[in-house]
């Protein structure tokens, strides 16, 4: 499973290499891709060299070749984002659950006790993590717990909100949103390319990434760089 930008950046070297038979250099792809730093670019190099897609050539500056093509390609990748869907985008994982549907997400109530809610893989509780999304499985989810709106969850990774009393392994609930108060623990998206589980402050134009755990560091984000997902609303843990 690719992302979008690892997607996009793949087809993009391939279609060089047809054209021209040389790879476009960094500077060609962040330009390509609408990144606004070349670090952006070397992680998505590192994905799809890690994931056998590319190769890089040693010795050899600018070096590289398409090793492989996806076989299948994730819904919505390489296609517009309908405005306004529901499509939140967070770490791939199965969760150890049987994957046997594969349709699109949504939140539905089957009974007065609970509602069925899509379980949208893992995020990070960490270093921010590349950005994914999947539906693995759904769970029922006490309707008390529910207010307007929709939902879904997530698989925590990473001790970063422990002392938010989050912690590695547990579900949270996520009402998604792309607005969030300051203090708010929210699903946040990094540059559309990483997803992480932090608190976050507003300073001025800029958005802080807050740790609850001494051992990370806040990150600061200047404007546009940060997309709210959703905010925390509740967190299930199995003992």
């Amino acid at each position: 499973m690719l992302t979008r930008k690892q997607y996009e950046l793949l087809m993009f070297i391939h279609e060089r290499l047809k054209e021209t038979g040389v790879p476009p250099s960094f500077d060609e792809m962040k330009d390509a891709l609408d990144l606004r730093s070349k670090s952006g670019i070397h992680r998505l190099i590192t994905a799809l060299e890690e994931r056998g897609f590319i190769r890089r050539l040693p010795n050899r500056a600018r070096a590289m070749e398409v090793v492989r093509l996806p076989d299948s390609i994730a819904p919505g990748l390489g296609a517009p984002r309908p405005r306004g869907s529901f499509s939140p985008e967070v770490i791939e994982g199965s969760l150890g659950k049987d994957v046997a549907s594969k349709s699109p997400p949504s939140s539905s109530v089957p009974d007065a006790a609970g509602a069925e809610i899509p379980v949208m893989g893992r995020i990070a509780a960490g270093v921010p993590i590349e950005a994914i999304q999947t539906h693995s499985h759904s769970i029922t989810v006490p309707q008390e717990l529910l207010g307007k709106g929709e939902h879904y969850a997530l698989e925590v990774r990473g001790d970063s909100m422990i002392e938010a009393g989050i912690l590695d392994g547990d579900t949270v609930l996520i009402r998604r949103t792309d607005s969030a108060d300051s203090g708010d623990i929210v699903v946040a998206l990094v540059d559309d390319e990483e997803a992480t589980l932090k608190r976050l402050r507003k300073k001025g134009a800029s958005i802080a990434l807050e740790a609850a755990n001494p051992a990370y560091e806040t990150r600061i984000f200047g404007p546009g760089r940060v997309r709210v997902q959703g905010r925390l609303v509740a967190l299930f843990r199995q003992y």
